[in-house]
């Protein structure tokens, strides 16, 4: 039997939801929030390896209910194969409560009583599947039980027949061998001679042995480094590498010699420890890059240490760990910060790297509108449900258009003040949600929800992008510009620290004059802030000339933005088309956001009785389907 390798590595074992205390310096008990994240020795791992440019899958099981289909969406986000990991109907997926208490001390809490990746079985391991990848990734924990044993060394046997590499992080958690009481799940080591001879009863098989000194003390049944690591070898010729914490790592192909020797320690990276849980699996993911990228060992150690310094420095697992442009730049340029999380370069390339999904354009029927249809729907009493209803129209048609171009980046803009019910319908259907934060017409700028934009921006869903406008001019009133300047830095940090994308808009006042530098140097002026949007939205450019002044800044100043997207400002629809043919040839320009030039006649015709919902809903969907058919006409 042959079968051809199209993965790198499958991560064999755990999978399980973190969820992470939000509140540092707290004692479990006292935890107020949590953030969840993908968790799990292997699960962080073939997410890691993915994040760096390998090929991976996972191979276990999750509950068929809402923390299982999380769990294979944030796989599915990250690129990690799911074709092995099998729902389980009957138990639960696994939950990890956990947090920061102090630099020494990650109170956490294993809920894994008949969890679905304990249940995994020889049924769920695949002779083809394991014999399609360079690397089988196993880990301690899935040797703990009889039944994941079992399934663990039939996925061996599998790999050593096809002559894959056998990868083993030992993993070793006390509580999830019995050894503790539940509420000691931080605890790394206790000596126990039994689990000691089980894990070296398949030491021999495996190819490459990573661990931490306490691992290794387990595995060889000895609290001396040396010692523990001469029975490892007595047992296998595997590639032994052992985490140091800050000092490094080091490895040995050969014997073990009388001390560890200088040449074979790969040295660590001098950064703060914020949070150390999560650093092997970062390590090994790093690691593995290397070595199964064909790198020398000491390279593949050095990617290996690099990557768990980045991790230990940020909140979270699996969510933190590096891009390849992420840990290419920082083993290039290094960093000035023993805080690494305070670096900010770093932690752009991290987030712009690492966005949940890609979209290579936008193009997006806007309707958060609300004085301008508030205006519309007059006095009528019922203005406020009238106006809601009819934002629910809007998105039927958005959808109805989409069913036209299933393959493009179709999205909406709907506000939280009367789309509220219509931006939950329109989750779950593959629609680019913006949600507006500004006041209408604000000058200055002011937020919906007041100034503590943090706590508003925590309710919203992480699909929703932040859409702010403001109205802004290089030439604005000093006092005006530099207090408009801190409102929209502030956003900017609060929508980074909720894990939410930001679209910008700048539109010049009226009654200022514009040229064919104003939009560029406002740009430029919010980029020498520190402000780097996810996305801009920006009135048609003059011409040739000013979209020329726009893309020199953006692709100068951050090569990772999104890109811009044009607004409408009700012009008439030949205007538009006219400024989507000039749009097109922009590379910079991803698509477009028009609203009133959609809905706008529409919605004066539906609140005056003129039209029904089917003939408004068939009138926007047409207006908005040929304004897409021309930019795609235009753009290819």
């Amino acid at each position: 039997m042959t079968v051809k390798e199209t993965l790198d590595v499958i991560c064999m074992g755990r999978a399980s939801v973190d969820l992470y205390g939000d509140q540092v310096g707290s004692r479990l008990e006292d935890m107020q929030s949590f953030s969840k994240y993908a968790g799990g020795c292997p699960t962080n791992i073939a997410i890691g390896t993915s994040k760096l440019g390998l090929k991976s899958a996972l191979l276990s099981r999750v509950g068929d209910e809402h923390m299982g289909r999380f769990l294979i969406e944030t796989l599915e986000n990250n690129d990690v194969n799911t074709d092995a990991v099998v729902m389980d109907a009957g138990r639960l997926t696994a939950l990890v409560i956990l947090g920061i208490r102090d630099k020494k001390t990650f109170p956490l809490i294993f809920y894994r009583e008949n969890c679905a990746d304990m249940a995994l079985d020889i049924s769920d391991v695949k002779e083809d599947f394991i014999a399609s990848s360079k690397a089988l990734l196993v880990s301690g924990t899935h040797f703990s039980t009889d039944q994941v044993n079992k399934a663990s060394r039939l996925a061996m046997t599998y790999a050593r027949k096809h002559n894959r590499q056998i990868i083993l992080d030992i993993d070793y958690r006390p509580v999830l061998w019995g050894l503790t009481d539940h509420g000691m799940g931080e605890e790394r080591f206790v000596s126990s001679d039994h689990v000691s001879e089980h894990i070296q009863s398949f030491l021999k098989d495996c190819t490459v042995i990573v661990g931490t000194e306490e691992e290794f003390h387990i595995a060889g049944g000895s609290q001396d480094n040396i010692e523990a690591l001469r029975k490892v070898r007595s047992i296998s010729d595997a590639l032994l590498v052992i985490k140091l914490g800050p000092q490094g790592c080091a490895y040995f192909e050969g014997e073990i010699p009388d001390e560890i020797p200088s040449d074979s320690i790969i040295s660590g990276f001098p950064i703060e420890v914020f949070n150390e849980l999560g650093a092997g699996d970062a390590f090994m993911s790093g690691f593995l890059r290397g070595y199964l990228g064909g790198k020398d060992v000491a390279t593949a150690c050095r990617y290996g240490n690099a990557c768990g310094a980045i991790v230990v420095s940020r909140h979270g697992c699996s969510p933190s760990s590096p891009s390849k442009e992420e840990l290419d730049f920082f083993l290039k340029y290094g960093s000035d910060h023993f805080r690494l999380r305070e670096d900010e370069e770093l932690n752009h390339i991290h987030w712009a790297t690492n966005r949940k999904q890609n979209y290579d354009e936008v193009i997006a029927f806007a309707f958060d509108h609300r004085s301008q249809l508030v205006d519309i729907a007059g006095n009528r009493k019922d203005a406020a449900e009238s106006i809601a209803y009819f934002k629910q129209l809007c998105l039927e048609a958005a959808l109805g258009t989409k069913e036209e171009f299933p393959d493009r980046g179709l999205g909406i803009l709907c506000d939280g003040q009367f789309g509220e019910d219509t931006l939950a319908a329109a989750m779950g259907k593959d629609l680019w949600i913006g949600r507006p934060i500004e006041v209408p017409g604000s000058i200055p700028l002011q937020f919906v929800g007041g100034d503590d934009i943090g706590s508003t921006l925590r309710t919203w869903p992480e699909d929703h992008c932040i859409k702010c406008l403001v109205f802004y001019h290089p030439q604005d009133a000093v006092e005006l510009r530099e207090q408009q300047e801190r409102t929209v830095r502030t956003l900017f940090h609060s929508a980074r620290d909720n894990g939410k994308e930001l679209l910008l808009e700048i539109i010049p006042p009226k009654s200022s004059h514009r040229t064919e530098t104003t939009v560029s140097e406002s740009l430029g002026r919010f980029y020498d802030l520190g402000i780097k949007p996810d996305w801009w939205k920006l009135p048609a450019p003059l011409n040739k000339q000013e979209w020329e002044n726009i893309s020199a800044v953006v692709n100068e100043r951050d090569p990772y933005c999104r890109g811009v997207v044009m607004l409408g400002l009700d012009a008439p629809e030949e205007q538009i088309q006219e400024n989507l043919t000039l749009a097109a040839q922009q590379s910079v320009c991803k698509g477009f956001a028009i609203g009133r030039t959609i809905f706008g006649d529409v919605a004066r015709a539906w609140f005056a009785g003129d039209v029904d919902d089917s003939q408004a809903v068939t009138a926007m969907k047409e207006t908005y389907g040929r304004l897409i058919a021309h930019w795609v006409s235009q753009r290819g």
